[in-house]
């Protein structure tokens, strides 16, 4: 039987969304998106999403801070929507 639940990326999210990091699709994630506060376990919410592939703005909702993210980047990012 095939794997029918797909992994949700951060890019998935809708405007509005809440999720919580679960981990990452590489092993090779960059450090400064550990250093941005982008750990397992930290709870995030889409603020904004450019349109034609631009970025995504986050607000990581422990510190309210606001970071914007390649969508490429937010793609390794995994998730477990709220």
């Amino acid at each position: 039987m095939t794997n029918l639940i797909k992994e949700l990326s951060l890019k998935d999210l809708k405007t509005g969304e809440v999720a919580e990091i679960i981990g990452f699709k590489d092993e090779e994630i960059p450090v400064k998106l550990y250093e941005m506060g982008f750990t397992p376990g930290t709870k995030l919410l889409v603020k904004n999403k450019a349109p034609f592939g631009g970025p995504i703005c986050i607000s990581i909702v422990s510190n309210k801070s606001v970071l914007a993210l390649r969508r490429s980047e937010a793609d390794q990012i995994l998730i477990n929507k709220k």
